[in-house]
């Protein structure tokens, strides 16, 4: 079940919200936990058990980590933080890159591996970052142990970010699991900021990704020109954008409906002025986990040169591999490191003396060919797409033309939308116009994105296989 759909609109939500309003204060994670295990199941019924399981394995290494701390048993707790990580990472590995595995080690002479083809079960390398936060977290002492199952469970799995984040940690709600409230404002915002990404996901982005199918479609009939390839990299990056961070809107806005403040997860990466800016601003629970937990631990940029190009490579082909089980995912996550590793040892003293909107440009270039790594998967295929971009076919073509006069307009709105510009003319308004506009937008949004979604057949969520 997508949020994106009739069923999700029309049927789930109205339904979760009576029961979650109509239900004794001290039964609402309860009933968070019933529905979300049952949003989870409404495609995999099978696999909420290996929910129910990782709820179970994380929930009481907790409570051996903390055990283990309160008798000054230091190294026993660590054991136990690591078998929780272990046991996470096991189960992310056996079922996203089992296959992947399988495959490339299976072309080594004298060795088979069994590809099994299991499908991947939605959201798992969402939540399973979170349930290893929470372990690490009762460690450190940035977060008590829960000692309520029920309570656990609904953060574990929480509907509004459980299939595609943002990726949430445990010592961020642990406060709101224990004890919140919902006034009349809080739901009217997160209403409002759910219908702005739901208007960003049907309006914007399955449109943008049309357009971009529309130019693969000319690459495999061997039509694809620099124009084109250039036109359907920015319409994928704009579509991933639209895509996920409406998507991200819409699980901050159903999570402050229901009490929690989620964290933001994007501030309009494509004004960055660098790579490195960019990952600031995108993904940001991603970057935010990678660089806690993992970056900080391995040194981070404190033992030297050396080690910080090791700690950033390590990083960034983590973040490759968590995105997928593919080569491509592999040198989409080096390629990054790499940019990166060049701002931070080589560019730096020349990027501060570039004007910003070179620096602009510089920044879209790369990371627009970088989102050609990402979301074509043949490496083959990936490579003569490029190629065509860079000079290795024709210029133009009348195919071009007419993609500009269907998409001009949906893409110089994409394009503005990605700014700050609109938040700021909307935010200079008097009060009083803004009280009046709000509902007749927030209707507006939601009649138009219905009528895209009973008409439409394009409806993808680009981070479900994640």
């Amino acid at each position: 079940m997508v949020f994106s759909s009739l069923t999700f609109l029309y049927g789930f939500l109205p339904l979760t919200l009576a029961a979650y309003f109509l239900a004794p204060r001290r039964l609402r994670n309860l009933t968070l936990l019933a529905v979300s295990l049952f949003f989870y199941g409404w495609g995999e019924p099978v696999y909420v058990s290996i929910m129910i399981l990782s709820i179970l394995i994380d929930y009481t290494h907790g409570f051996l980590v903390e055990r283990a701390l309160s008798r000054g048993r230091d190294r026993l707790a660590r054991w136990f933080v690591g078998e929780s990580v272990v046991f996470n990472l096991l189960l992310l590995a056996f079922f996203k890159y089992w296959d992947f595995l399988a495959a490339n080690l299976s072309r080594i002479p004298g060795l088979s591996l069994p590809v099994l083809g299991l499908p991947l079960p939605l959201g798992i390398s969402f939540f399973t970052f979170q349930t290893m936060s929470y372990t690490i977290d009762v460690y450190r002492r940035d977060a008590p142990v829960q000692r309520n199952i029920v309570d656990f469970g609904a953060f574990v799995t929480l509907f509004p970010q459980l299939i595609a984040g943002p990726i949430v940690k445990y010592k961020t709600v642990a406060a709101d699991l224990a004890k919140r409230s919902v006034t009349s404002g809080d739901f009217a915002q997160g209403a409002c900021r759910f219908t702005a990404g739901l208007a960003k996901k049907c309006l914007l982005a399955n449109p943008a990704g049309e357009l971009w199918q529309s130019c693969r479609d000319a690459q495999a009939a061997g039509a694809l020109t620099a124009a084109g390839g250039w036109m359907g990299l920015a319409a994928f990056g704009l579509q991933l954008y639209f895509d996920f961070s409406g998507y991200s809107d819409m699980a901050i806005g159903l999570g402050r409906m229901l009490g929690f403040r989620f964290d933001e997860n994007f501030d309009h990466p494509y004004c960055a002025v660098s790579v490195g800016e960019f990952w600031r601003r995108w993904h940001m629970s991603l970057t935010s986990w990678f660089r806690e937990y993992l970056y900080f631990p391995l040194g981070g940029s404190r033992a030297g040169t050396r080690r910080t190009l090791r700690n950033l490579l390590i990083v960034w082909l983590c973040t490759g591999l968590w995105h997928g089980a593919s080569w491509n995912f592999i040198l989409w996550g080096l390629y990054f490191g790499l940019w990166l590793i060049l701002e931070r040892f080589v560019l730096r003293d020349l990027l501060t003396r570039t004007p910003v909107w070179v620096k602009r440009l510089y920044t879209l270039a790369v990371v627009f060919v970088g989102w050609g790594l990402f979301a074509i998967e043949d490496l083959g295929i990936c490579g003569s797409y490029l190629s065509v971009c860079f000079g290795g076919g024709p210029a133009w073509s009348a195919a071009d033309g007419w993609r500009l006069r269907s998409y001009g307009l949906l893409l110089l709105l994409m394009v503005l939308g990605s700014t700050p510009w609109p938040l700021r003319l909307w935010r200079r308004r008097p009060e009083r116009v803004r009280r009046a506009l709000t509902p007749v937008l927030m209707l507006l949004g939601l009649i138009l994105s219905t009528a895209y979604l009973v008409d439409g057949s394009y409806n993808p969520f680009l981070y479900f296989r994640f």
